[in-house]
């Protein structure tokens, strides 16, 4: 008896896989989106699932962002009911400003933070221990070209894990081009939104081209006729390697941290530890200080953290330098406090 195409066995492998922890009887949700990555996903999952005893169920999230966006959703969870999937949850939110999105990162920045925050609610509405996210090898290297233009370092060119937290990306190994091939097979109907092209109608605040759907169209073609097909898996790779750079120097700074404590509240930790540290662990350090004295880390950024730097290793007697979220960090006696603003701590002056 022939085994399913080389394609459809991947994807499932690549579910069995990721979901190799989870005990029988263990519920696990597909986010889908009715696009090709999602509905392949759909479709592995409800195949595995059945024979490993997981409990699958799916959660549309439906952005409202389009004219018909709802119907897209409808015939999302319509296919993923007919895959078997139970339950299976449609979730419509508000993106922030609507098309045009608002803060940081624009439209897609705003529509990916309401995705996530609704996903976590119907993992929670129905006790998942998972959720599967359709992202391919394709997404990966299209998210270190976004972080390279940006600048960053290298947990931000780690780009996305396999498993963060509740959710888990199995297909970070596979191809855009397979995810179809699986949906064909198994006679799904994806959905393709023309406003998500370079030149659709869904524009940032500024007018610009959606930055990732630009680079999907112009920027990695570009790369590929440039250099060969071989630049997407290459930039996958990149990714991979730093994470597990990243892993590790993470682990370090974190230890580095710990030594620095001399007291946790307010945050307070002693500079010259901090000083006398490779500059790649202090700034890991201070980041992570930062965000346990309560700064978001999606607006946590380089100048904070050099700001941070200059009270270690360059402190002159300036003030408090100002974090977000209602942070604020002082050097006083050779100690760096981390506090809310407006309340610093007793103690001397420098």
């Amino acid at each position: 008896m022939a085994g399913p195409p080389p394609d459809v066995a991947a994807a499932r492998s690549a579910v069995r896989t990721v979901l190799g922890d989870l005990p029988p009887g263990a519920r696990v949700l597909v986010a889908c989106s009715g696009g090709a990555d999602s509905l392949a996903l759909a479709a592995a999952t409800a195949f595995v699932a059945a024979r490993e005893g997981w409990q699958a169920g799916a959660v549309v999230v439906d952005h409202k962002l389009a004219p018909g966006s709802g119907e897209v959703a409808a015939r999302a969870a319509a296919q993923c009911r007919d895959l078997g999937l139970d339950p299976v949850l449609v979730r419509a939110v508000d993106v922030r400003g609507g098309p045009g999105g608002t803060g940081a990162g624009g439209p897609e920045a705003a529509a990916r933070s309401a995705r996530y925050d609704a996903l976590a609610e119907a993992a929670t509405a129905v006790g998942a221990a998972a959720v599967l996210l359709g992202h391919t090898l394709d997404d990966q290297a299209e998210t270190v070209l976004l972080r390279l233009a940006r600048g960053s370092g290298i947990r931000s060119l780690a780009a996305m894990a396999p498993v963060r937290g509740l959710l888990r990306r199995p297909f970070l190994g596979l191809r855009r081009e397979q995810t179809e091939a699986v949906c064909r097979a198994a006679g799904l109907e994806p959905a393709r939104d023309p406003g998500n092209a370079a030149d659709g109608p869904w524009r940032a605040a500024d007018g610009s081209a959606l930055r990732r759907a630009a680079v999907r169209e112009r920027a990695l073609p570009a790369l590929v006729a440039a250099l060969g097909p071989g630049v997407v898996p290459a930039l996958a790779r990149t990714a991979e390697q730093l994470r597990r750079d990243g892993d590790l120097l993470d682990a370090q700074a974190g230890a580095l941290l710990d030594g620095a404590v001399v007291a946790a509240a307010p945050l307070t930790l002693d500079a010259a530890t901090l000083a006398a540290a490779h500059p790649a662990l202090r700034s890991r350090a201070l980041r992570t200080a930062a965000l346990r004295a309560g700064a978001p880390p999606g607006a946590l950024a380089a100048v904070h953290l050099d700001a941070l730097e200059a009270l270690v290793t360059g402190f002159h007697g300036q003030g408090a330098v100002q974090l977000p979220g209602g942070v604020e960090a002082r050097r006083r006696c050779g100690r760096l406090a981390l506090h809310p603003a407006g309340t610093p701590p007793g103690g001397g002056t420098e």
